[in-house]
């Protein structure tokens, strides 16, 4: 089920020079939420605006970027000791907002009713996700179409021009994604209750 997502302990080990320098330089893990955003508004907009083929490698840049920045925030706070419930809502919001300011950038290129479906969907694993952290399950992540696959959907069609399917497999792939989460989230709470929980 974790897709992409298996390749997150290798892709931190690549960016432990990263995150050092960022250390040293006591860059605030909330200023790379936020470039991360920025990004995504960066690949939104270079998916809108030039042609399909030319845009790919600077959309393919822009979503590593964020990918990265999604990655390092979080492992920033832990390394300085400033994990914070704050620093946590801002990188939850963080990581929603790009994921729908990416996809906002399909809207000159298709239905808005199909980029809205997409968008809609793309969120549902995370919610799932949230619900269940905050029922006292572990938090669930990866695919088969999480926010890794969902970026590399987007590259495909910034390469291809294969619009409208791109963002079809991104809504049934991110449905699919949400009730996978919550069909293991839904036995392993069930566990918990028949093991000596509450509801």
């Amino acid at each position: 089920m974790n897709g992409l997502y298996a390749l997150k302990p290798w892709y931190a080990d690549r960016l432990s020079g990263v995150r050092a320098a960022l250390v040293r330089r006591e860059v605030s893990p909330d200023a790379l939420t936020l470039a991360g955003v920025v990004c995504a508004v960066g690949a939104a907009v270079s998916l809108a605006v030039l042609p399909f083929g030319f845009s790919a490698p600077l959309v393919a840049l822009l979503l590593a970027a964020r990918l990265a920045f999604a990655n390092l925030d979080g492992a920033l706070a832990r390394d300085t000791g400033r994990t914070t419930r704050r620093g946590s809502l801002l990188n939850e919001l963080g990581d929603r907002v790009a994921d729908l300011i990416v996809l906002a950038g399909f809207l000159p290129l298709a239905p808005l009713w199909l980029v809205a479906t997409a968008g809609l969907a793309a969120t549902l694993p995370s919610w799932v996700s949230l619900a269940g952290a905050a029922a006292g399950a572990g938090r669930l992540n990866g695919g088969p179409v999480g926010k890794t696959e969902r970026c590399a959907l987007v590259v495909v069609a910034a390469a291809s021009g294969w619009v409208m399917p791109v963002l079809a497999v991104i809504a049934a792939g991110s449905a699919v994604t949400a009730g996978l989460r919550l069909a293991r989230l839904w036995r392993e709470l069930g566990t918990a209750s028949a093991t000596g929980g509450t509801r």
